[in-house]
């Protein structure tokens, strides 16, 4: 969509992370990874450095609609888009001040305050890895990789001969047409499909996932894992939605592909 600018990291956020910088060297790490995350993050080959995070309060603004006509709200898919991007630089930025090989377990998150129905902070998190063997694992922009996977699906995104490239979204803020009065009242009580709602919202599914191919495509990936589609209509009402395709990008290591085995889960009789 659009470049996005790199800003100067606060001054408490590059203390905490020069603090940790240095794995193995007796300084405190963060993570949020769940102990079996991990562990499976550590099986893999990767050491976590630490929690980093990205922030953007952003004023999405507001943009006219007409009443009946479905239509993709081309200005606040633009603000959904560009807030989370900032949100995910300033992540990697962080990630970079750790010399992390990339970043696991990534969520993105919108919160809402009360400065304004307008305002909202985007979130970025995760838990910054660097590789045990020395290879750089960073994607073919030069940056950190990103994934939303567990741990375990690091790991077995790994064992199968992967490896991820980026988090890669595409979003779509469309408003749904609303129905005529004759219209409400020709299907009442009748059991039919609404094909001007069906159609719209085929519609701006499919322009959020057009968007993540594309952007997995700028990364050269060879595919999407995890993929997720989530429906939030925000502060807008039940007739504006936004669509949020979001997925890892992924690259192939090798070509002799196999499924490895489930991780043994061990339980403790009582």
């Amino acid at each position: 969509m659009t470049d996005i600018p790199q800003q100067q990291l606060p001054a408490d956020a590059l203390r905490r992370l020069r603090e940790t910088e240095e794995p193995g060297g007796g300084r405190l790490f963060t993570s949020d990874l769940t102990v079996n995350e991990f562990l499976l993050v550590e099986e893999a080959g990767f050491t976590p450095l630490g929690l980093v995070m990205g922030s953007s309060i952003y004023q999405i603004g507001l943009q006219t609609r007409r009443w009946s006509q479905s239509t993709e709200l081309e200005k606040l898919t633009q603000a959904m888009y560009t807030a989370r991007e900032l949100a995910m630089t300033r992540m990697e930025e962080e990630a970079d001040v750790l010399c992390a090989d990339g970043i696991v377990g990534v969520r993105l998150d919108v919160n809402y305050y009360e400065w304004g129905r307008s305002t909202a902070e985007f979130i970025a998190v995760g838990t910054a890895v660097k590789s045990k063997d020395g290879a750089s694992w960073r994607n073919g922009e030069g940056k950190p990789f990103t994934s939303d996977l567990s741990g375990q699906d690091f790991w077995t995104l790994l064992q199968a001969g992967f490896a991820p490239l980026g988090l890669v979204l595409g979003t779509c803020v469309y408003h749904v047409a609303h129905r005529t009065l004759l219209s409400t009242m020709a299907s009442t009580g009748r059991a039919t499909e609404l094909p001007n709602f069906t159609q719209a919202l085929y519609d701006a599914r499919e322009r959020a996932m057009a968007r993540m191919e594309e952007e997995a495509e700028r990364l050269q990936a060879h595919g999407i894992v995890g993929v997720q589609l989530v429906e939030k209509s925000h502060m807008w009402g039940s007739h504006t939605i936004e669509f949020l395709a979001i997925g890892t990008g992924v690259r192939s290591l090798r070509d002799d592909h196999v499924i490895p085995p489930p991780v043994p889960v061990i339980t403790m009789d009582r």
